[in-house]
């Protein structure tokens, strides 16, 4: 649990909006303040969101993380808030907005402070969070998340929450996560053409935690493996905190082009075939089976040819299997706490795909599990959909951002005062 939980009023807003710009679709998600009562809590009235609107749009203008065509990128963006607003019969303002883990990067610093035997209080451990090692961080590069792993105060070590003890000086080893300065500039000037503000930006990797694992996964760790279009992402958390993330160049549209490639079709037909046949489960009667295939390059789409589905399903075994490899590379490298990866939770849209799980439980011979949207109601088909997990996530952390439980978000305050008088002064002169 995050050091800074306050209790707030409910107040009458209350809307919530999240944007996921992935490279395969761009997904904007509409959410209400709801109140619920929590038997944990003893029957005390907590927030929670309940979402009324979701559109999606195929991604354009971005590939791999890094925008290549501003136009492009905002029409896609524009397409997925209207179809939002559309569905929720609500206007927004402002978003919570996804960064791709691949372009960010984790740093972990080391920070004091002297408190001379006072109490400590939430002011000491502002202070202490501010302390981000400007020195260490390059100016090209711009803080998202300041995450406190541990404390340490005085020689006492691993403490988890030093509010009211007294000691001379404390200090804390931080997760500090952060994105290409040029990223964020880039994207605030994209949404502010869409006429939306920058609520804050999240790391996907993070965004998928906060949305899929419960409490006890997050406290006793767990990794969550994000198969995204075009990037598989490795997030590990352990007592509640993001420890680690890594990435593999290769996600479901790895698969996809794959198809097209080997059958010759196109690839909006190679991710029909994906969607209709695709399975990790072989059986003795694919080859036997036929599937017909569009041929690449024909106008009317008349001009097909039979294959086996044995063939369909030994290319998407091939792809599938190279990217299991590489995660158990990726673990076997890795330095963090091996508990991290005792369990593991697969989401994204590729996650999907029959037979998935039951092969990475074999080659990691782990305890696995699909991975979807917890804590959220509304429309629960979309809901409970783990292509959504990104955007849920952002939903989540918008909800912590409004009862005062983050810490270390990036102030986007002033990019947007910066947009607004640039706007006032095409409007004025």
């Amino acid at each position: 649990m995050n050091l800074f939980t306050k209790k707030i009023p409910i107040q009458r807003k209350e809307l919530f909006a999240a944007l996921d710009i992935g490279s395969s679709k761009v997904c904007c998600a509409i959410a209400k303040l709801e109140n619920r009562n929590s038997l944990e809590e003893g029957g005390a009235l907590l927030p929670s969101l309940r979402v009324i609107g979701i559109g999606y749009q195929v991604s354009k203008g971005i590939k791999a993380g890094a925008i290549i065509d501003l136009e492009a990128l905002e029409d896609s963006i524009l397409t997925a808030v209207q179809s939002a607003e559309q569905a929720a019969r609500q206007n927004i303002d402002g978003v919570y907005v996804s960064l791709p883990a691949s372009l960010t990067q984790s740093h972990i610093l080391q920070t004091e402070l002297q408190v001379g035997g006072n109490p400590i209080d939430e002011t000491h451990l502002r202070r202490l969070l501010s302390l981000n090692g400007n020195n260490v961080i390059s100016a090209d590069r711009q803080v998202i998340h300041i995450l406190p792993l541990s404390y340490t105060l005085d020689a006492i070590k691993g403490i988890r929450d030093p509010r009211g003890m007294v000691g001379d000086k404390l200090s804390a080893s931080l997760h500090v996560i952060t994105a290409p300065v040029s990223l964020i500039r880039n994207l605030s000037g994209c949404i502010g053409r869409c006429h939306l503000d920058v609520a804050g930006y999240v790391s996907s990797a993070y965004a998928c935690g906060l949305a899929t694992l419960v409490e006890d996964e997050l406290e006793l760790g767990v990794t969550v493996i994000d198969i995204g279009g075009a990037q598989t992402t490795m997030a590990s958390f352990m007592e509640g905190n993001l420890v680690n993330v890594a990435t593999i160049p290769l996600g479901g549209g790895s698969v996809t082009n794959d198809i097209a490639r080997g059958l010759g079709t196109p690839l909006s037909q190679a991710e029909r075939l994906k969607t209709l046949y695709g399975t990790l489960i072989p059986s003795s009667a694919d080859d036997r089976e036929n599937i017909i295939v569009h041929s690449l390059g024909e106008i009317n789409g008349n001009h097909h040819h039979h294959i086996p589905k044995g063939t369909l399903i030994h290319i998407i075994n091939s792809r599938v299997e190279e990217i299991l490899e590489l995660i158990v590379r990726k673990i076997q490298s890795s330095r963090v706490d091996p508990l991290v990866y005792q369990r593991f939770v697969i989401t994204g849209g590729s996650s999907q795909l029959q037979g998935l799980r039951e092969r990475t439980v074999q080659l990691l011979n782990k305890q696995v599990r699909l991975g979807v949207a917890v804590g959220l109601s509304g429309t629960l088909d979309m809901i409970n959909n783990p292509s959504f997990s990104t955007c849920a996530g952002l939903l989540q952390y918008g909800l912590q951002d409004y009862t005062g439980n983050q810490v270390g978000a990036l102030s986007t305050g002033n990019w947007q005062l910066m947009r607004r008088i640039s706007l006032w002064l095409k409007e004025n002169f």
